[in-house]
């Protein structure tokens, strides 16, 4: 995809609703001389951005719950297919406020409908990204979105053309850009204190995880009745305990709109509702649930946001492809890079720690969630990097929501735009392909092309079932 420099929405033309007049007298100069995080406009009740909030599981109230905190927008419609996440979404919104001005919807497209709302929050589930996000970018909406960006790469593509075509906002739920120990970490590896990186190591989660203990109540459910399983894993059709996980939806859950552009299958519990992750279907499985994460930090100390590999190849331990749980559990592959650099992305191999390490000709240095090493022991205090070593600054966001919300007011890019998202998800894509396939991938990462091997080049995109279709 063509990459975009980010001072293509500089010459967007100002409008009432879309810049809100909340910059009042700095709209009028130029926005490449403010900073989104140093100017803190004082909003009032009736100028603030309205919000709607598309996907009640599990992340969107997460994310809903830090935007109820921030006085620059207010959240004014929800939207969700199970009608008990949507009765406390908006429970919860109104119960913030202390009013009865958020609306509750049933249908996202009744959502984008109105005028009034501003911006949308999407935390919907893999296979619906591109339908919801595009349709939101053609009705004007600035976007916040969970990672990853889309389902396959031909989505991801269709989303970033429609977001550059309708000049949109949008933030990557990819919230480790903001915070301390990940900007650091990738500032030292941009300013060359580890030296020329020869190697990165991208550890993620392995496993299905058992959210909500369905897996544990749908094998004891097994056990009472006879049959007897070790994981979902190992459930196909045509098997006793196949017939009796298969269950009719529960009635507060519209299933033909939750399945949406994804192939018909019965319901099971244990892959809706936050375990759809573990069913390619509709997720991809721990890999592409974390891609957007640690494969992004990774790219943003190699300043590799706007290339990728080269070279992909790998393997996972695959259950049956029709089995309730068909994500791998376990897999690693090897990249190539530019400049010579490669990396193993890895998920279940204890060799493999998990986050980001960065291993260069002069030292090295690792971070994730719960920690920050680096073989130079005066880098590890403090927030950020000292000052006389940031000869290359890299964009700085202590709020990944107010960032969004700063990015609507002054049409600047966020600090994960659509492009960055898009290209942080592409490896992961790729190892998939490649685990699927048994291929070895050659990729283009400027015309974003497999080269020679078709049957993985199918993979880049998807059949939709009617009647939806991609953008």
């Amino acid at each position: 995809m063509p990459k975009e420099s980010g001072f293509e929405f500089l010459r967007r033309p100002f409008d009432r609703r879309r810049f809100l007049k909340t910059a009042g007298s700095a709209a009028v100069l130029p926005a490449v001389l403010r900073s989104a995080r140093a100017q803190t406009p004082t909003t009032a009740p009736n100028n603030r951005i309205n919000l709607g909030v598309i996907g009640m599981g599990w992340q969107g109230p997460n994310n809903t719950d830090a935007f109820l905190t921030l006085p620059d927008c207010q959240v004014v419609a929800a939207c969700d297919i199970d009608a008990d996440h949507l009765q406390a979404a908006v429970k919860k919104v109104n119960d913030a406020y202390g009013n009865e001005d958020c609306k509750g919807y049933h249908d996202y497209r009744e959502l984008l409908a109105r005028e009034d709302i501003d911006a949308v929050m999407i935390a919907v589930p893999d296979h619906w990204h591109e339908i919801v996000a595009t349709e939101a970018a053609r009705r004007k909406k600035d976007i916040y979105a969970e990672k990853p960006l889309a389902h396959t790469i031909a989505e991801q593509q269709s989303i970033v053309r429609a977001v550059q075509k309708n000049q949109i906002i949008w933030q990557m739920g990819s919230w480790q850009r903001s915070v301390p120990m990940f900007h650091k970490a990738a500032e030292i590896v941009r300013n060359g204190l580890i030296g020329d990186v020869t190697h990165v190591e991208v550890g993620l989660p392995g496993g299905n995880s058992d959210f909500d203990d369905v897996e544990k109540a749908a094998l004891a459910n097994l056990a009472s009745k006879g049959q007897n399983a070790a994981s979902l894993e190992q459930i196909v059709p045509g098997t006793p305990a196949w017939d009796l996980i298969v269950t009719d939806p529960p009635k507060e859950l519209d299933y033909e709109m939750w399945i949406g552009p994804s192939k018909m299958e019965p319901y099971i519990r244990a892959r809706s509702h936050k375990s759809w992750r573990w069913n390619y279907n509709t997720g991809g499985g721990q890999l592409m649930d974390w891609i957007g994460h640690h494969c992004d930090i990774a790219h943003w100390g190699l300043d590799f946001d706007h290339t990728g590999p080269s070279e992909i190849e790998g393997s996972g331990e695959l259950p049956p492809p029709n089995a309730v749980w068909n994500t791998a559990p376990k897999y690693r592959f090897e990249l190539k890079y530019p400049r010579g650099v490669t990396m193993t992305i890895a998920g279940g191999y204890p060799g493999i720690k998990s986050g980001v390490k960065w291993i260069g000709t002069e030292g090295w240095v690792w971070v994730d969630r719960g920690g920050f090493d680096a073989s130079n022991p005066a880098w590890k205090p403090g927030k950020y990097l000292p000052r006389e070593l940031r000869k290359v600054k890299l964009y700085t966001s202590s709020d990944h929501q107010q960032n969004f919300l700063d990015c609507i007011k002054t049409r600047q890019t966020t600090v994960t735009p659509v492009e960055i998202g898009h290209n942080s998800a592409i490896p992961g894509h790729l190892c998939l392909i490649s685990m699927l396939t048994g291929k070895k991938i050659q990729w283009d990462a400027k015309e974003e092309m497999i080269i020679g091997v078709p049957e993985a080049s199918k993979l880049m995109t998807r059949e939709y079932r009617g009647p939806w279709k991609m953008s």
